[in-house]
Order: structure tokens, then sequence, then C-alpha cells
């Protein structure tokens, strides 16, 4: 199915070009990846693990005192951080102590810094990796980091810019609505299934799959 149908839909549904443009999703370029520290792919993982069946009003709302309680997440501490400061961590109350995500932070600050050493930094690896192998980095990301299954490694390289697809439940919706998917959304054949849609969308739009995943949400009627 052309996409150029998903995209007058969302016209109509949205108000025009100006207002879907205004809410399409940034996307960085490689160099960008590039210059963003390890602290803040740390701190954006972290983020997205703790949003996870929370209520993500509160994580933002907290979320000055999380960097000032990890210190600014600078991996090379976090990954042999001591055992006390995640335990006084689930007593600060600055964040949200829930010790199974606080112990997340050094598993992935590890994963950090292991990348880091091969590529130079966490975004030149993220930088190379490319957009119409997503399915391919959403299962690395879930076999060496700690909690980055399902939607978080989505929302995760969404927040920092990478350019992908986001598995919503309008854009989940909206595939199985015209027979493009008829898998679990989060299994690998549902994955694979969503990668070839999008992949072939943008080989014939040329747009970002950021906003190729975001036009098609807007198809929905809102609730």
């Amino acid at each position: 199915m052309k996409f150029e149908i998903f995209y007058q839909r969302a016209l109509e549904r949205k108000g025009g070009l100006q207002k879907v443009s205004e809410r399409l999703p940034y996307v960085a370029t490689a160099d960008e990846l590039r210059a963003l520290g390890d602290d803040r792919y740390l701190a954006t993982i972290t983020k997205c693990v703790f949003r996870a069946g929370f209520v993500w009003r509160i994580i933002e709302n907290k979320w000055p005192g999380f960097e000032e309680a990890f210190s600014g997440f600078l991996p090379l501490y976090w990954q042999q951080v001591p055992p006390e400061r995640l335990e006084a961590l689930g007593r600060d109350e600055r964040i949200v102590r829930n010790m199974q995500k606080i112990n997340t932070v050094p598993q992935n600050a590890f994963m950090i810094v292991e990348v880091a050493e091969r590529y130079g930094s966490f975004g030149e690896f993220l930088a190379q990796w490319p957009s119409h192998d997503q399915v391919g980095l959403l299962l690395w990301l879930k076999k060496n980091g700690s909690r980055l299954g399902g939607a978080s490694a989505q929302y995760f390289l969404r927040m920092v810019g990478w350019d992908g697809f986001i598995l919503s439940s309008d854009v989940t919706a909206a595939l199985v609505n015209h027979n493009l998917l008829d898998a679990n959304p989060t299994s690998q054949k549902g994955l694979k299934q969503a990668q070839k849609v999008f992949n072939q969308w943008h080989e014939e739009t040329g747009l970002p799959y950021a906003h190729l995943s975001k036009i098609l949400s807007f198809t929905l009627d809102a609730r």
C-alpha cells in the first residue's frame, strides 16, 4: 500500500501540512549523534527505563533530581559504582526509588563503555547503524542492555534523534487495520514485518523513518 494514502489521511485529520509538520519528531544527523556525550546516552536510556510502566509526567518532573542523584550519568563511574551507592539511591527521595530500575544503570553504563572502547563513542556506534536495520539494533540493545526490550529502546532512539519508527498503539493499529502486520509487534516476526513496510515507504517517499511512523499515527481518530 502506497504511503501517499496515509499521508493524505493524516493531512485531513490534523488540519493540513503545517499542522502535521509542526508535530514531526526531530531527526539528528550522523554528526549530531556523534557529538552527543556518552553521559547523555546513559541519561536518556535511564529516563526511558524509569518511564516504562510509569506515569511519564512524574519522571519528567523529577528529572532534575535524577541528574543530581546520578551525578550526571558518567558511564565510566557507573559501570563500576560501589554497591553502597546504589543502596543509597534506593532511599533517595529525589528519584523514583525502584531498585530494579536503579540497578539497570551500571549494566547499561557497562554496555556504553564497551561500545565506546570499540567505536570511540556510543554516538559513533549509533551513527553507523543503518535505519533500514532498526530491528537489528533493537535486538542488540535488548541483548546487551538492561530492560531495553519492548518499546523502551524505540523511545530511547527517538529521544536521541536516531531515525527510526516507534510501534506505538496507534501505529500498530494502523498497520494491523490495513493488513500490513499480523504478528505481535514486540516479537521478532512483528518487528521484521514492520521494518519491511517502513523500508518500502522510505524508499518510496524519501521521508525519515521517524516521520513516517509519526504521520501514520495521525491517521487514526484522536482518543
